[in-house]
């Protein structure tokens, strides 16, 4: 394919090593699309408040797509350029019809100030952005993402379940196993990345995008050209338009130097 005006990636399984650093290699190859005026873009399911640790190995390379296109953030000015929540009264009808279909289900809510979650409900972050409380209180406020449990439950097939329960009026996903994640409706990473590039000048079919989870399939559908990695879901490995190495064998720095020598 021709060098590309945009390259976008995904972080976890994608940029980042198990361990979550960005390693040399990788690092070199963003400097090489620096070097050629070639925009990056992170695209992640994360939260703001987990990009900074990436940051800390990369520095700061323009504006970052976080929490699966719901929000853009400027990390050199600290501004949140794009917002698009979900509000508590479709909070509170998504979390009626899941409660009546789905028994021992748990809620968390992702908000501008941190995680509001049940205390039935597993986490494992501890810090003050954490904050337990009755379900009331975890969707009084718009949500970046509401967050659903079900222990026990295979998560692939129990987001596949809820998809199609709430079809039309939301949008629901996963970037893990452990997890549903649920966004505004037309909310995706692609959305979020469209965004970022109209914003710039630059058509979908001249940005290639790296991932490895469902939550990828959007941005892989809008962009120009696709790549997976060797450790992504099969599903994600046959809607993309190649695959490269793991994420642990910096797959997204090999693709990138073929691509760019």
């Amino acid at each position: 394919m021709e060098i590309p005006a945009l390259v976008a990636s995904d972080l976890d399984g994608t940029l980042l090593h198990t361990d979550n650093i960005v390693s040399a290699r990788t690092l070199r190859a963003l400097d090489l699309l620096e070097g050629k005026d070639i925009p990056f873009v992170m695209v992640t399911g994360r939260p703001i408040r987990w990009v900074p640790p990436v940051l800390e190995y990369t520095g700061a390379r323009g504006v970052v797509v976080c929490s699966n296109g719901a929000v853009i953030w400027d990390p050199e000015t600290d501004e949140v350029l794009s917002h698009q929540p979900l509000v508590p009264e479709l909070m509170a009808d998504v979390v009626a019809r899941l409660r009546d279909e789905y028994h021992g289900v748990t809620f968390a809510a992702e908000t501008e100030t941190g995680l509001r979650h049940e205390r039935a409900y597993r986490v494992r972050e501890m810090s003050p952005d954490v904050r337990p409380g009755e379900l009331a209180e975890v969707i009084a406020e718009p949500a970046i993402k509401l967050l659903v449990r079900l222990e026990g439950a295979a998560t692939v097939e129990l987001t596949d379940a809820v998809a199609g329960s709430l079809a039309g009026l939301v949008e629901v996903t996963r970037s893990g196993e452990e997890l549903v994640e649920i966004s505004a409706a037309g909310v995706t990473k692609a959305t979020g990345l469209a965004w970022v590039a109209e914003r710039l000048g630059i058509p979908a079919d001249a940005i290639v995008a790296f991932g490895d989870m469902p939550n990828d399939l959007p941005m892989f559908a809008y962009v120009g050209h696709s790549v997976a990695m060797a450790n992504a879901e099969p599903a994600v490995r046959a809607a993309a338009d190649a695959v490269t190495a793991t994420n642990d064998a910096d797959g997204v720095a090999t693709y990138l130097e073929s691509l760019l020598s």
